[in-house]
């Protein structure tokens, strides 16, 4: 309960729900079909992208700029920050996706208004494909979301957010044909409730869990093993750890925050 008590924790928690507001705000309103204009796929997949990096940026030294339950959910089971922690983090980022898209909502035209929820599959005999790709393009997110953040990497240069911004643009380019390229049940369950459509809404869920999932797996286990004990793994996701020194700001070796700063 250390972290229930800790002003970091709901500054994290605050951030988390800050940086999720904007980026739905700015990408699902990219994603907005005006008229008869035909979806650009380029401009939407850098509005996301381009969000995703600058968001990251501002909040990652606070909160991790997660932005996303399937990237929060891929470090719990990489045992890299506590259960508790993680609940509060997925909380926020449905709050803060739900205002964002309300906030849009207001300000688009009623006639507009419905295209919010334009990542719906409505086709039944497609879903089994739509899971598959949500896996797919959640997957390819979450290890390049590990690997640019490693602690443990030696010679990194470069941008982190940036390069997380452009593996949310990757996703985009192809996902949008597909699906609308969820990658995030954030930015998918917004919309969706404020368009009270959920056809299928569970691809959205259960694909970039998944998907988050094996990245965590994948890069934790195999691509780059974090040489840690049950017990220890146990402690991480019990939150057990003593609280932090009143007025420190020292973040180092904390296995719960990820660093997305300027690498």
């Amino acid at each position: 309960m250390w972290e229930l008590r800790s002003i970091s924790f709901w500054r994290a928690v605050f951030a988390e729900f800050f940086a999720t507001m904007f980026f739905v705000f700015f990408g699902l309103g990219a994603a907005l079909r005006w008229g008869t204009e035909p979806m650009n796929v380029l401009h939407i997949a850098f509005c996301f992208g381009l969000a995703a990096a600058t968001l990251i940026q501002c909040v990652g030294h606070i909160s991790g700029g997660h932005l996303n339950p399937a990237v929060t959910f891929a470090y719990l089971i990489g045992s890299q920050m506590s259960l508790f922690r993680a609940v509060f983090y997925i909380a926020a980022q449905l709050l803060g996706a739900v205002a964002g898209a309300a906030v849009l909502y207001g300000v688009t035209p009623t006639s507009i208004r419905g295209n919010l929820a334009l990542n719906t599959v409505n086709n039944a005999s497609v879903l089994g494909q739509a899971t598959t790709i949500e896996i797919f393009l959640t997957l390819q997110l979450v290890v390049c979301i590990f690997a640019v953040t490693d602690e443990r990497r030696n010679g990194r240069i470069g941008s982190a957010a940036l390069a997380i911004g452009f593996s949310v643009t990757l996703g985009h380019l192809l996902g949008m044909y597909y699906t609308g390229a969820g990658m995030n049940p954030a930015r998918s369950f917004a919309p969706a409730v404020l368009i009270r459509n959920f056809v299928n809404h569970w691809v959205y869920w259960v694909g970039p869990m998944i998907g988050g999932a094996i990245g965590a797996l994948l890069y934790d286990f195999l691509l780059f093993p974090r040489m840690r004990g049950l017990s220890e793994r146990l402690a991480v996701l019990k939150g057990s750890r003593p609280p932090e020194t009143d007025g420190q700001q020292d973040n180092r070796g904390d296995p719960i925050e990820l660093k997305t700063q300027v690498l």
